[in-house]
């Protein structure tokens, strides 16, 4: 870093370059196992995730230990069985950090401190189905943790169309800036949501179904074949990618303003 200051200062570099410079020095090697961006938060929103399924258990919790021990932002694990994390408590120690597992989502989160973050704009989250709600509980939590109020409702698809457009127009009237909706099945809420509202759709395809459904391809295909226009689309069972865009939308709109 001073190297790089002192480059700046010399000539050698201008801002751009420098900046660049600072930002590639920010990845951290821990053991040759992982490498970690620490100021993800500050670029983008949201700070740095672990994917869990993975891994083996030792190279997971030798991340965990490694990065809260050099870094202060918080650390989100996705995709983390319950059981994992009942070890993880364990082997950290209950009181060491702060640990908020969302058990539905199977998503953890550990902060060092509490933070009160302002809330920089509302998201409103749907589900087609209670078999959904997984996924967009994991949407939630990385929305939440970015500083935006999730709105949700739950169990408000195609099959009973009547229920959505009460809690439709509620979230328009809260002025949510962008809608994350996860359905299976068929995959058509995305589209119907779309051809209602006028902020971007994002739409999550998830592994509810059977027959030709199975394991989300069907979702997944008719919500890139939507009409309506407005709608961007994350894998199947990516809550995780749907809450990051979501924050995307959000900041980008604040950089504009």
């Amino acid at each position: 870093m001073k190297e790089i200051l002192e480059r700046l200062v010399n000539g050698e570099l201008n801002l751009d370059e420098a900046e660049n410079l600072l930002k590639s020095e920010n990845i951290l090697e821990f053991d040759n196992i992982a490498k970690f961006d620490i100021k993800r938060s500050e670029r983008a929103g949201f700070p740095e995730a672990i994917f869990s399924p993975s891994k083996d258990y030792e190279d997971l919790l030798l991340i965990i230990k490694k990065y809260l021990k050099s870094n202060d932002e918080d650390l989100i694990i996705t995709k983390l069985s319950d059981e994992r994390h009942k070890k993880i408590l364990e082997d950290l120690g209950e009181n060491t950090f702060i640990f908020d597992y969302n058990k539905r989502a199977q998503i953890l989160v550990i902060r060092k401190e509490l933070k009160q973050k302002e809330k920089i704009a509302k998201i409103g989250i749907i589900t087609a189905g209670t078999s959904d709600i997984n996924i967009a509980e994991e949407a939630r939590v990385i929305v939440e943790e970015g500083g935006c109020e999730a709105i949700t409702s739950y169990d408000i698809g195609v099959a009973g169309i009547h229920r959505l457009f009460p809690q439709i127009a509620y979230m328009v009237k809260e002025g949510v800036r962008a809608f994350i909706v996860c359905a299976g099945m068929e995959g058509a809420l995305p589209s119907v949501v779309a051809g209602l509202v006028d902020v971007p759709v994002i739409g999550v395809p998830t592994s509810v179904g059977y027959g030709v459904g199975e394991g989300g391809r069907v979702a997944l295909d008719a919500m890139l074949q939507s009409c309506a226009p407005g709608i961007a689309v994350v894998n199947i069972d990516n809550g995780f990618g749907a809450g990051v865009f979501a924050l995307t939308i959000v900041n980008g709109d604040k950089h504009d303003l």
